[in-house]
């Protein structure tokens, strides 16, 4: 979906998934280590990079969207903590290599032409060591009407993650189906897969 229609979306009154973080980033906090760096990927009006502010990271959100942006930085504003925020088109940002301790990549889809590639990125601006905390949704997605892509090109599963994320310790790969209360356009049942890995190398 272009910037265009993220920055329509997020030009809403309030905000469209909630100010609240992501529950299973929320459940993963025991990998988040106070003063360490996180990227959040299209981290649109903030709620998740905000929350990892709260808990004493360094936070770079990015996202294409100026408009959900500039609220990230009213909701840091307003929770007392600070984020940086950076507009990017991710498929030609240039990601740096070895940045981050976390990468936090919550219903970031990609089409499947650049997919591939942007999970491989993800990983490579991983430090070694570093976490790696997604949630996306499925193909059995379509047959719920709680949010994400309508069509199944775009939607991930558990094998694809694994090609995708070739070479890092998997802790956590797995299919669920959650409830979720994300602002208006997030709520009821959903089919969503779930990875927690680390980069391989020094701690």
């Amino acid at each position: 979906m272009s910037a265009d229609f993220w920055n329509s979306r997020y030009a809403e009154s309030g905000y469209a998934y909630g100010t609240e973080p992501n529950a299973f980033l929320v459940s993963q906090k025991q990998y988040l280590r106070p003063s360490g760096t996180v990227l959040a990927v299209a981290d649109g009006e903030g709620r998740n990079g905000v929350w990892l502010a709260q808990q004493g990271l360094a936070v770079l959100s990015v996202d294409a969207s100026e408009v959900g942006l500039c609220k990230a930085q009213e909701l840091a504003a307003d929770r007392g903590v600070t984020i940086r925020t950076e507009k990017v088109d991710l498929t030609t940002w240039q990601w740096p290599g070895q940045k981050f301790d976390v990468v936090v990549s919550i219903y970031a889809h990609f089409p499947p032409e650049v997919r591939a590639r942007m999970h491989r990125r993800m990983f490579e601006t991983l430090k070694p060591g570093g976490i790696l905390i997604l949630e996306a949704f499925t193909p059995a997605q379509l047959n719920y009407q709680s949010g994400g892509p309508p069509v199944v090109e775009m939607l991930y599963t558990v094998d694809m993650l694994r090609i995708d994320f070739a070479g890092g310790e998997i802790l956590l790969l797995e299919d669920a189906i959650t409830e979720l209360a994300e602002g208006k356009y997030h709520r009821g049942p959903a089919a969503v897969v779930r990875l927690v890995l680390r980069r391989p190398g020094m701690d």
